[in-house]
């Protein structure tokens, strides 16, 4: 038996008065804050139902799952990001299929990237993954480690990708103050990067879900990756 659609026009509405809303409050313009909508694991029916509704941007975490769709939905139109941790190796499934990626985190990667980048004649915008809470369970750099890594990435001089800015995770189970906290300390470390470095690599702050993503916006996220809310619980066979 089927498992009907979830009416994603109408969960994309709220998330878009969520947004609105939260940006209101933090005295910010909503226009500023990118959607992305997290499709991992989702149908081909979930991602053409959100198109129809006006979604244009879209997150995949793993290039198994994403390599089986893009090819069926490239357009113009349509902004793919990866926001997954990705092995060296699958480096060249990014350039040419994704115009974003948000989890930098290795020097080797940055070269994969880049050279895949060019070969296929496209330039890949990049987000520094970092573990602002420090957590064991999760991937991207310390926090006192992006410095160090920001000079070397820039030193190596890699044409293929662009640096933009920062992207992170919030920590599961812990309290709204605890995550403010952390969303504050990124947006710190970002601003920190934009004077050390320049704006005009550090203008984007990729943090907020599903659950958070309003306290990420009145911390400064300029991209949100907003899933269950838009497309309801991801099917067991992806988990």
């Amino acid at each position: 038996m089927t498992t009907p659609l979830p009416d994603i026009r109408e969960n994309l509405q709220a998330v878009h008065d969520r947004i609105h809303r939260a940006a209101t409050t933090a005295r910010r313009n909503p226009n500023d804050i990118r959607l992305i909508a997290v499709s991992k694991y989702m149908t081909l029916a979930h991602i053409t139902r959100a198109i129809e509704a006006g979604q244009h941007i879209f997150g995949e975490n793993t290039v198994q799952d994403a390599m089986t769709k893009l090819p069926l939905i490239q357009h113009p139109a349509y902004e793919w990001h990866f926001i997954g941790h990705l092995q060296t190796n699958k480096a060249k499934y990014i350039p040419g299929n994704f115009s974003w990626f948000h989890t930098l985190d290795s020097i080797k990667l940055a070269r994969k990237l880049s050279f895949h980048a060019e070969a296929s004649g496209t330039r890949l915008n990049t987000l520094i993954q970092v573990n602002i809470s420090d957590d064991p369970d999760k991937f991207g750099l310390q926090a006192d480690r992006v410095f160090a890594f920001v000079d070397e990435l820039l030193q190596t001089g890699l044409n293929g990708i662009s640096l933009h800015g920062l992207m992170t995770i919030g920590r599961r189970g812990c309290s709204d103050s605890e995550r403010q906290h952390d969303f504050s300390r990124l947006r710190k470390l970002r601003d920190s990067c934009a004077k050390r470095f320049g704006d005009t690599l550090f203008h984007e702050l990729s943090m907020g879900m599903s659950n958070d993503f309003e306290t990420a916006i009145s911390e400064g996220a300029t991209m949100v990756r907003v899933g269950n809310a838009i497309f309801g619980p991801r099917p067991v066979t992806g988990t």
